[in-house]
Order: C-alpha cells, then sequence, then structure tokens
C-alpha cells in the first residue's frame, strides 16, 4: 500500500485523494473557496476567478520557501505532494472583491424583489466580503426577462455567465438548448438559434436553474395565482403531493433532509388553505399496476426495443423533441399525477380546484397539456413546485419544524412503500417488479431483498474531471418467474442518450425506467438546490420512509380494488389512466 502523502492548505495538513482538486481538499481541511462557475457534477470551467489560490514558491533543491508566489484556480488545480497553499490572504481578498464589484455593476440589484434572494450565491459572496458599495457604474439596473416557458424564467440581467447552465444542459442533460450567444461585452446566455425558451427545444427539466448561482434562470413562480384561489371563497382547492417533496422541504426549516415530514407538511397546506390533501402514491401504485400490466403482455413476443417508463415529463418531452422514433416504445401509462386528477373528479361541482405539488418543472409543463384535458378544464390546474410551496409556508409565518403532523384525506390516505420509492430513482423499477413478483406468486423478502440488491439502487456519480455523472446507467439481470428480464435504471439525460445508442447498437432490453433528473425526482428542478450530499440524505429518506410502510407491494393496498371495480371495464379503465402521445399510435 502506498505512503499517504499531504498538502498544506493555510497550514492545516491535508491528506492528498486522487482526482480531487484543490478546492474539494480545501473543503476536507474545513475551507470554503468561493466559486461561481464550479460545481462537482460539471466539467471544469475556471471562468469566473473567484476560486484563485496563492501557491508557495519552494526552492528545488532545499524545499523551503523562496518569498515568492504563484496565481492558480483551485478548480483546475490538482494538488501535488507537500504543495503548500494559501487561501485567504490580502491580495487574494482584493481580487476576490473586485471580482465581485465588477459582477455586480453589470448585474440587476434588485436583490429585496428576487425570487433567489437569501439564496444568491452573488449575494452571499458580497456579504461574506463586506462590498458596501460599488465603484463601477451599473449596466443592467432593470429586469430583462424570457416568460415564455411555463416551467422556467430567464433573467438576463441577473446573469454572471458563469457557464454552468449551458454546461448542465449539454453535458448532463444532451438537451442542447442554450449556449454562449456573441462576443466581448455582448456575450449572452441564449437559446440556440435566439428563440425563446419556450419555443427552444428545451424539455422543462429545470437542472440549468438548479445549478444557476444566481437569479438569472429561476422556477416559474405560480403562488400568486394559487394565493389568489385559496382566496375565493368560492372555490374549493384541492391539492396532491408527490413523494419527493417529503424529503425537499424540511431541510429549508431546519430539518435533516432524510427526514420525512409528510405529515407536517399535510398540516402546513391545511393552515394555508387547502381543502382537501392527497398524497400522489396511491396513484404510484395504481402506475404500476398498469406498466407491470404493459410489461408483462409485452414480454409475450420480441421486440428490438425495451418497454420504457412514462412517468417522468421531460423524458416524454425528450423524446418528443430529440428522439420521436422511440416513442411507440415509450408506455401509454399516464403520470401518477395525472392519473390522480383525472380519474378522481368531483363532479357537477365546477368551482372545484386541482392542484399538485411535485418535485419537478416539467410537470407545469405536463398539466399544460391539451392532452390531458376534460370538460374543458385541465385535469390539473396548476402545479407548485416544492420550493414554491415553502415559500408559501414562510409567508403563511407557519412554524413548520414544531407544527404537529397531520394525515391526508381518508379516502385515498391508503398507500405502499412501493409507491414512495418513485421520488428516487430506480424505485420505479424496483416498484414494477415488486408487483410482478405478486403476479407471479413469488413475493417472497428474498426475491423482494434480491431486486433492491441487484444494482437498480444508488444515485450517479458527479464527476467534475470528465464533465458527467458516473454510473448514471445501471443494468441487471432480474429473473421472475420463467422471464429472465434485462433491466437498465437511467438518471440525467445524456445517460438516456447512452442507453439509446446502445440499444441501436444492438444491446437487448426488456425494460428502462428513465428520470431526466440526475438522482431522479429527490433532484427534481423544482426541489431546493443541493449538494449531492444533500440529495443522497434526500434518498436514504426516501428508503427509510419505504421501509416505514406497513404495505410494500401495490397489490397489497385495498384501495387498488375499489378503484378498479370504480372504474369498471377494462376499455374505461384505459381511457382514464392511459396516454397516447403523437407517435404512440404506431405502436
Amino acid at each position: 500500500m502506498p505512503d499517504k502523502q499531504y498538502i498544506t492548505i493555510d497550514g492545516v495538513s491535508v491528506e492528498m485523494e486522487k482526482g480531487l482538486n484543490v478546492l474539494e481538499h480545501a473543503k476536507k481541511a474545513g475551507i470554503q473557496i468561493p466559486a461561481f462557475c464550479y460545481t462537482p457534477e460539471l466539467s471544469i470551467y475556471g471562468a469566473c476567478r473567484m476560486c484563485l489560490v496563492e501557491i508557495v514558491d519552494k526552492d528545488r533543491k532545499t524545499g523551503l520557501p523562496t518569498g515568492r508566489t504563484s496565481l492558480d484556480s483551485s478548480c483546475s488545480l490538482l494538488p501535488k505532494p507537500g504543495m503548500e497553499i494559501l487561501t485567504n490572504t490580502p491580495k487574494l481578498r482584493s481580487y476576490r472583491k473586485n471580482i465581485l464589484e465588477l459582477l455586480l455593476a453589470n448585474h440587476c440589484r434588485d436583490c429585496t424583489t428576487c425570487q433567489n434572494s437569501v439564496n444568491c450565491k452573488l449575494q452571499e459572496f458580497a456579504v461574506r466580503y463586506n462590498i458596501t458599495n460599488v465603484r463601477y457604474p451599473q449596466h443592467n439596473p432593470t429586469p430583462r426577462l424570457d416568460e415564455s416557458s411555463v416551467c422556467i424564467t430567464k433573467d438576463a440581467a441577473k446573469c454572471i455567465q458563469c457557464g454552468c447552465c449551458i454546461r448542465m444542459c449539454n453535458e448532463i442533460q444532451h438537451v442542447g438548448a442554450i449556449d454562449f450567444a456573441h462576443r466581448g461585452a455582448e456575450m449572452e446566455v441564449s437559446c440556440v438559434g435566439g428563440k425563446e425558451i419556450g419555443k427552444s427545444v428545451c424539455v422543462g427539466c429545470g437542472q440549468c436553474a438548479a445549478v444557476c448561482p444566481t437569479g438569472a434562470l429561476m422556477v416559474k413562480d405560480n403562488t400568486e395565482t394559487v394565493w389568489k384561489l385559496l382566496a375565493d371563497k368560492t372555490k374549493k382547492v384541492s391539492v396532491q403531493i408527490a413523494p419527493a417533496v417529503r424529503v425537499g422541504v424540511g431541510n429549508a426549516f431546519g430539518i435533516p433532509p432524510e427526514q420525512n415530514t409528510f405529515g407536517r407538511l399535510v398540516a402546513a397546506l391545511r393552515r394555508i388553505g387547502f381543502s382537501e390533501i392527497y398524497d400522489t402514491n396511491v396513484a404510484a401504485d395504481m402506475t404500476i399496476i398498469q406498466e407491470a400490466a404493459e410489461l408483462l403482455e409485452r414480454l409475450k413476443t420480441k421486440h428490438e426495443w425495451p418497454l420504457f417508463t412514462s412517468c417522468c415529463p421531460a423524458w416524454v418531452m425528450f423524446v418528443e423533441k430529440h428522439h420521436p422514433e422511440i416513442m411507440p416504445n415509450v408506455s401509454t401509462t399516464k403520470s401518477p399525477m395525472q392519473i390522480f386528477a383525472g380519474t378522481y373528479k368531483k363532479e357537477g361541482l365546477k368551482d372545484y380546484v386541482r392542484g399538485a405539488i411535485m418535485p419537478c418543472t416539467a410537470k407545469k409543463f405536463e398539466s399544460f397539456r391539451p392532452d390531458f384535458k376534460s370538460e374543458n378544464k385541465q385535469d390539473v390546474e396548476f402545479v407548485l413546485t416544492t420550493q414554491e410551496i415553502i415559500r408559501m409556508i414562510k409567508d403563511a409565518g407557519i412554524d413548520y419544524a414544531s407544527i404537529k403532523p397531520e394525515d391526508v384525506e381518508e379516502k385515498w390516505g391508503t398507500t405502499t412503500g412501493a409507491a414512495v420509492i418513485f421520488g428516487v430513482s430506480g424505485g420505479v423499477m424496483e416498484a414494477a417488479l415488486r408487483y410482478a413478483l405478486s403476479v407471479l406468486k413469488q413475493d417472497t423478502p428474498e426475491n423482494y431483498r434480491a431486486i433492491a440488491e441487484s444494482g437498480v439502487r444508488g444515485l450517479p456519480k458527479p464527476d467534475a474531471k470528465a464533465g458527467a455523472l458516473t454510473n448514471g446507467v445501471k443494468t441487471a439481470e432480474i429473473k421472475i418467474g420463467d422471464f429472465a428480464l434485462k433491466i437498465a435504471v437511467v438518471s440525467g439525460l445524456a445517460n438516456a442518450d447512452a442507453i439509446i445508442n446502445r440499444i441501436k447498437a444492438g444491446e437487448h432490453f426488456d425494460f428502462v425506467e428513465v428520470m431526466a433528473c440526475p438522482g431522479g425526482c429527490i433532484g427534481g428542478g423544482g426541489q431546493p438546490s443541493a449538494s449531492w450530499e444533500v440529495k443522497e440524505a434526500r434518498a436514504k429518506g426516501i428508503y427509510l420512509a419505504d421501509e416505514a410502510y406497513q404495505l410494500n407491494s401495490v397489490e397489497k393496498n385495498p384501495v387498488m380494488k375499489e378503484w378498479l371495480d370504480m372504474m369498471g371495464d377494462h376499455h374505461n379503465q384505459h381511457k382514464y389512466w392511459h396516454i397516447h402521445y403523437p407517435g404512440h399510435e404506431t405502436k
């Protein structure tokens, strides 16, 4: 075993770890080097220069300091044994303050009314370095908005050209909707072809907004619309809550991210004024019944392509815009949000409003699709992301950390652990396989454990050096009855491209789960922005919630039989629980 090697950062000895840059080594020493353009899952860009450090020059013969130093970006600098690094010198503080002033001079400084206030790195660093005055004239005093998308709002006046959104869209998502346009002082982030976001190839995943360090890209805010609905006493406003939201809200109120705060959220929503509150999990159970039935039917004949899951709207849009040829192989089962909204209706009550709280920005687009419309109304009339509901809870002055948990409406309150794991990459696949085991009378604890340990679980890992997510494609072979299934779990749309190319090259799969957002819904574009460690804690919380449920598979949920009986014959069920997008008709 090789001897350990060390570097020194601000006098602290730090053991070297292969592949980590100096910035990440500094974190190990408890030192947070400021950076705008660096995030672990994206390639190194090195443009903002905020992460500059001083490297102590040493005599090659004696190894003693020469009294000279050199500057380098810690995000792109790999350490060498014995290296001595300084991160907090007068020279560096002066450089950083000047960079911040230049950025602020070209930034719309409406901080008190900005949606990203207190969650903005520019604001955070301005406070950290005590910027109380900007010496340069301001060039972008007013917002320059693109509100054409129902998912994302862009404000060009707040962009600091860090390139994070571009690298996310191109490297991790392979969507290619945005890039730098023009040169010099005219350079800006723009949709390809100069199009508005709503008319571009954007799929609404929101991952660009998730990595934006300022308020240049934000989740479209619909809170004021919902406040008005709640204030209208002639209306009854219902809302359903997606699985991943239960581990996305609490951290904003000082609660560990792995803690399930679903009951507190229900209580908070009642205090805000929602009339009826439901758990989308019950519809996730129904999704599994429908999707597993498609899979089992499909396995009866040979197919060149696998069955792809369909509950992620950004993935569906990605197929429509980038791979329309594979749409016939995407499941026709509606997403859990649309299954619940489309079947649980208040007949005769025109002033009954159905909404949803989702971890996903693309759900806003899905709710607007004409495919999901009946009685001249959208089945889901509004979607709030986790970020938006956090703002509403704070606006209402609710002490979320101490509020007493409450239950959802009793009729649809029974659900399973198989539904809650929809919130994390691999969950849909695992839930479907649990149900398939029950259909084939092989639902034993041993077989459940074999599926969980087959490789369907686990988040991808960020690799900044490669500019990619490793382990974003997980494959396994599962034997269920007479079937030997080749499955794949995909997280991030670049990885979806990778699995599509593997299939085109001749590799066989039977069933593929795709989630557009890295890590699945726990890392959705509508969730509060979080480090990879927080996302892993959310995933842990989802699996802990699964273990806490008395029922672990959909066939054990008595509500499912009631729901199936209520919907009548197969034709009626198919009408309410399946959707045929353009391109599906050739299936």
